[in-house]
């Protein structure tokens, strides 16, 4: 199974990296993940240079099937969706990775 870090566990690992409080670190974390989202929400993008971008995006309407009844259609109307793109950085750090090790680490 892959691994997932928590917000939590973030806090727990910057604390101890930097000698300050896991309360303080923590406060820090929440408040950077309002102003990220509050930008987001005025339909902003936010970017963390060598990191990447998260910027709003718009899913055009589509339509859908549900799977216990997949003779009736449901139309999914058009919505505004948070979007990711990796930065230069990241980008090569996941090249780096072996497709076959994640799938593993998936089942």
């Amino acid at each position: 199974m892959s691994k997932t870090l928590t917000k939590r566990e973030m806090a727990v690992n910057i604390a101890k990296d930097i000698d300050l409080p896991q309360r303080e670190v923590m406060e820090v974390i929440q408040k950077s993940l309002d102003y990220i989202t509050e930008e987001l929400a005025q339909g902003h993008s936010v970017e963390f240079r060598n990191f990447g971008v998260f910027e709003p995006d718009v899913r055009k309407r589509r339509l859908g099937r549900n799977p216990n009844q997949p003779e009736s259609t449901v139309e999914i109307p058009r919505r505004v969706v948070a979007k990711f793109k990796p930065g230069k950085v990241m980008k090569e750090r996941m090249r780096q990775l072996d497709p076959d090790k994640i799938e593993r680490q998936k089942r």
